[in-house]
């Protein structure tokens, strides 16, 4: 299969996790750090998920010209995925030496492995893995486009989430649209993303708030002062975010109608001293 008909480039990303990071990397908060953290927990596993989810659904494309660029995305959509996948698997081994326990990855890998028992359809892990793709791409559209989210975090780790939030911005139609080709159910897609959201607020917040136990920083008032700036500051997460994770729920929705994909070129262009090319 050949990849030039795909836009998408699976990039190596020169940062180097190994050697870690300061305990509050992220503007020496504790509860941006701890949340943006906690977000990475999530990674390996979500990211193995979303690939398998697509790969047991892609052979179900007709033989059609039409369906070309598509496969030729979900190509390099799982080499993007696998190369996040990795990093965060770096990332989170050095979350683990500072103390920090992942409970997130056990809550999704038993969910995982229940709705694999329950012999839950390929096409409802399809619908899961289009909405959280959703997710991430209004969190990383955001990343790029609202400096503040990230302008006082360590360098290399601002580096690390805005060159993720580049590319899930990048490939955020990928799932959907495969959904969409197999003929999936507008009802599917509406249920699971309200469930997804629901599962992502809580998985994420309880996670945050147990990262912030082990770190000894739940009980400061300091931290919750994060927490408040954070999400109803100025650019705050609750008011940029809502609006452009609800239009999920419209009938007419497709994600390329929502972003900007010049923020995800530009940032990589000017960055391009820091990844290069794999395929």
């Amino acid at each position: 299969m050949s990849h030039d008909l795909s836009a998408l480039t699976v990039r190596k990303l020169t940062v180097d996790l190994a050697g870690g990071f300061a305990r509050h990397w992220h503007s020496g908060d504790a509860y941006r750090t701890m949340y943006y953290n906690a977000l990475s927990m999530s990674f390996p596993v979500g990211e193995q998920s979303f690939i398998d989810s697509v790969r047991d659904t892609m052979d179900r494309l007709p033989a059609d010209p039409r369906y070309d660029t598509l496969r030729a995305d979900i190509a390099q959509f799982i080499g993007q995925e696998a190369t996040h996948r990795h990093l965060h698997g770096q990332y989170n081994a050095q979350l683990t030496k500072q103390g920090l326990v992942n409970h997130w990855e056990n809550w999704a890998t038993t969910r995982i492995q229940w709705a694999r028992r329950r012999k839950l359809s390929p096409m409802y892990m399809l619908a899961v893995t289009a909405a959280y793709e959703h997710c991430t791409a209004v969190f990383g559209d955001g990343a790029l486009r609202y400096d503040r989210w990230l302008a006082k975090a360590e360098p290399k780790m601002r580096l690390m989430w805005r060159w993720h939030a580049a590319e899930e911005t990048e490939h955020k139609a990928v799932a959907f649209d495969l959904y969409r080709a197999l003929g999936g159910s507008e009802r599917q897609r509406v249920l699971t993303y309200l469930y997804v959201l629901f599962m992502f607020a809580l998985e994420s917040h309880a996670q945050t708030i147990n990262n912030l136990w082990h770190d000894g920083t739940l009980f400061k008032p300091r931290t919750w002062w994060g927490f408040a700036t954070m999400f109803f500051g100025r650019d705050g997460v609750v008011w940029c975010s809502t609006g452009p994770m609800l239009k999920y729920l419209a009938p007419s929705f497709h994600p390329n109608r929502h972003g900007d994909p010049a923020l995800a070129e530009k940032w990589l262009a000017m960055h391009q001293d820091n990844w290069r090319a794999v395929r």
